[in-house]
């Protein structure tokens, strides 16, 4: 298998480097958290964020976008996103799932010997 055959494959580590990248900033973030509200347009989007311009917004979008994470359609001029949630999902049931399981099973174990013998 190539890289570029694995490209777009939900199973690839690629896939959840450029999730953990897009959601490594807070501005991002910020914007996922507008999309979970509600869908929004763009102009929307960058209207929430008054402190960045229209340019620096789309490059962040540009980003979700490629993580999968934010969809957009366009309406007219309009063009409308929403948050796409299975690549958070497919985060947290691969790493985050896993390692709170492990951390409950060794807290189990600790309580169950707290002495350590």
């Amino acid at each position: 298998m190539t890289a570029s055959d694995r490209k777009g494959s939900p199973d690839i580590p690629e896939d959840d480097d450029a999730v953990f990248k897009a959601l490594a900033s807070g501005t991002r973030r910020r914007m996922l958290d507008a999309l979970k509200a509600a869908p929004r347009t763009t102009g929307e989007l960058c209207s929430l964020l008054p402190e960045l311009d229209r340019t620096t917004v789309l490059q962040h979008l540009r980003v979700l976008e490629r993580a999968r994470l934010v969809e957009g359609r366009r309406v007219g001029r309009e063009r409308h996103l929403t948050l796409a949630p299975l690549p958070i999902k497919r985060i947290h049931d691969r790493w985050i799932g896993e390692y709170a399981r492990a951390a409950v099973d060794l807290l189990g174990r600790l309580e169950d010997d707290p002495g350590g013998r």
